[in-house]
This record gives C-alpha cells, structure tokens and sequence, in this order.
C-alpha cells in the first residue's frame, strides 16, 4: 500500500474544476494498484473536516484569508505536517503559493511530486515576490509532471526544471461519463435536436467566452454553454447587447446532463485565449464522445489534445472572425465533422485515458521510493 497526500488549495464539494477534477480521477483510480490517497485543502465553510468521498479521504482546514486566489491559514502548517508523516508520497498540485511555505514550514522531508498545471499569468506583479520562493520549492522537490510536451516547451519555468520534468498527459475515466437515462437524453434533444454546439467550463477571463459571443453575431445554429462563473453576467450582458439570441446559458449542470448534452452535441468549442489555459478537460471531455474540436492556438496543452485538421480546427487566439469561420465549417460539413469526431475519439484512446494517466503516476511514486 502506498499513502499519497495530495494538496492543493480546493477540492470537492467547495469547487468543482479540472484540478479538482484530476485530483480526483488520481485518488479513485490509484484504489486498484493498490494506492491510498488523502486530500488536504482550504474550504471557507469547513475547519478540521475529516470526511471520505467514495475511496478516499478528504481533510479540510478553514480558510482564515485569502489573497490573489491563495486561501491562507496559519493553523494549516501543523495539521499538513502530522498528515505529511503518515504519507509516503507527498503529492503538489501548483500553482498555490501557501503550500510552497506549508513545504518549507513543516519540513517535509517526503519523496514529493509537484503536477504542474499552469504557469502563473495574471498575476505578473506578485509573481516577481513569489518567484524566488516558487524557484526554491521547485528546486527542493523530486519530480515535476506537466500534462503536455506543448506545455514544457512554452513554459519558461519548466524550461529551468528539464532534467526533473515529466510528462504524464491528463486522462478520463469513461465510465463517469456513461449516461443510461433516457429521460434525461429525451429532454435535452426536445430542446436543442442533434444540433448545436457546446461549451463546457467556468465562466473565468481566459476562458474566451466573451469571443465567442463576438462570433456568433449573425448566426443561427445554437450554441449550448454550460457552467457558471464570476463573469457570468457581464457575458449575458454582452450577448444582449450584440443582439446574440442563439446562445444558451444553463448554468452549472448534473453530470448526466452535460453527459447527455456531450452525445447530442455537433463539436466541442473551446475559445480559451490566454496561456492560463494549461490544457482544457473539456476537449478531453468532447473527444471522448467522438465529437471535433475547435481551439485556439496558445502553446499549452489544448493543442495537444486537438490537433488542427485531423481532430478538429484550431484558430488563432482572441480572433472572432477565425473562430466563427471554424465554426461555419464544421456545421457545413458534416462529413468532414464526424471524420475529426473519429479522430479525436481514437486520440482520446491513445493517450488520454484515465488508466494510462494513473499507470504513470503509480510508476513514478514507486521510482521515488525505489520500489
């Protein structure tokens, strides 16, 4: 049995993204090659709350602040630390500043892996403060994942880490992602048909949304967004004001509803425009229904899922007159949009199933601790 601690600053049920959902995907599937995993993470609602989702656990430490995204508490430290020693492997998930000084404070001394998920990029200003402290827990760590070759080779701080860096491609688990309820399918095709097409994410500044919106003036094949955000009304609002009617914000859905939505849909649009976008689940998500996919080029991960013109298009960022000619194109030619469907289902099995994701990952602790 090998005890992996994962941190990170949020988890289920406070937040629901694709760390998260990694995470997640990791401490489930890690169950039958024999991994025990534990999560530690900052919640504003609970304090000391030890609970169990499905195989694994969770431990929770009330938020005291927090700062540019960071939830701080001091009262953490200790609580990392006593649940460090019972751990074989510590496992990062960065960014998340606080646990670089949870590191150092509690003196971990672990075999420990840091999943590198994104470059920080908003936040350009702080990021000159934190750089020396980032450099030195990046240094002290054994191994450091990126989940696409893309990323390693446009991150400049991957570029200082080359010896210790791995590549370990995220992946799904299909049979999360079966839905068998007809009712549920039944509705969603009395309201949208076999066509449309769909968007999956939080509403956040990178995300594109707001482009997308630019691009569907004029148009008239729906477009199905899915999730809920901080600038959810800002978009309704722009939509609105450009006359966009064919829009459709459901906000945050059941995964038997987006499961639904995934098999009705025409493509996967994904208009994410800002390097904050390491990878893209949803694309994942989209491919592992057989659908093409449309992307921007940002030099992350996305287009390594999605590679143009054999799974899908992939346009130019914050361009709305590519976008919306990709978009054209996959609605006009319904051959040509199953065939980069197929394509990206057979890419999907590839490289991006859950079981391979955690096969890496099993193999990479037991090389830390010479198994």
């Amino acid at each position: 049995m090998i005890k992996v601690l994962h941190c990170y600053k949020t988890y289920y049920p406070d937040t629901f993204g694709g760390i998260e959902q990694v995470i997640y995907q990791l401490a489930e599937g890690g169950v039958k090659e024999g991994i025990q995993s534990t999560v530690f993470t900052h919640s504003p609602a609970f304090d000391d709350a030890v609970t169990n989702l499905d195989h694994h656990s969770i431990f929770r430490v009330k938020t005291q602040c927090e700062f540019a995204s960071t939830p701080f508490s001091l009262s953490a430290i200790a609580k990392f630390k006593k649940l460090a020693s019972q751990a074989d492997i510590i496992h990062y998930h960065f960014p998340y500043p606080f646990m670089d000084i949870m590191h150092f404070a509690a003196g971990i001394k672990k075999p420990s892996v840091v999943s590198y998920h994104s470059d920080i990029v908003k936040q350009k200003s702080l990021l000159k403060i934190y750089t020396p402290l980032m450099n030195c827990f990046l240094n002290s760590v054994d191994s450091i994942v990126a989940a696409s070759p893309n990323y390693v080779r446009s991150s400049p701080v991957l570029q200082q880490y080359k010896d210790k860096v791995k590549v370990i491609p995220y992946g799904l688990n299909k049979d999360f992602y079966k839905n068998n309820d007809s009712a549920v399918l039944e509705k969603w095709q009395a309201r949208f048909g076999k066509g449309f097409f769909l968007f999956i994410g939080t509403f956040r500044y990178y995300k594109g949304l707001h482009i997308l919106i630019e691009a569907a003036q004029q148009s008239d094949y729906p477009i199905v967004v899915v999730g809920a955000g901080p600038i959810e009304a800002e978009l309704k609002e722009q939509a609105v004001k450009l006359g966009v009617t064919n829009i459709h914000f459901l906000g945050a859905l059941e995964d038997t509803d987006k499961s639904a939505l995934l098999q009705l849909s025409t493509c996967l649009v994904f208009p994410s425009h800002l390097r904050s976008e390491a990878f893209g689940i949803s694309l994942l998500e989209g491919a592992l229904y057989s659908k093409p996919l449309i992307s921007s080029e940002i030099g992350t991960g996305t287009t390594y899922i999605n590679i143009d013109r054999v799974t899908g298009l992939v346009v130019p960022p914050s361009d709305p007159q590519a976008l919306r000619g990709a978009m054209d194109e996959i609605w006009n030619n319904p051959r040509q949009a199953m065939s980069m469907g197929q394509a990206a289902q057979e890419r999907f099995e590839t490289l991006f199933t859950a079981d391979k994701m955690i096969e890496s990952y099993t193999d990479l602790y037991k090389s830390l601790l010479n198994m």
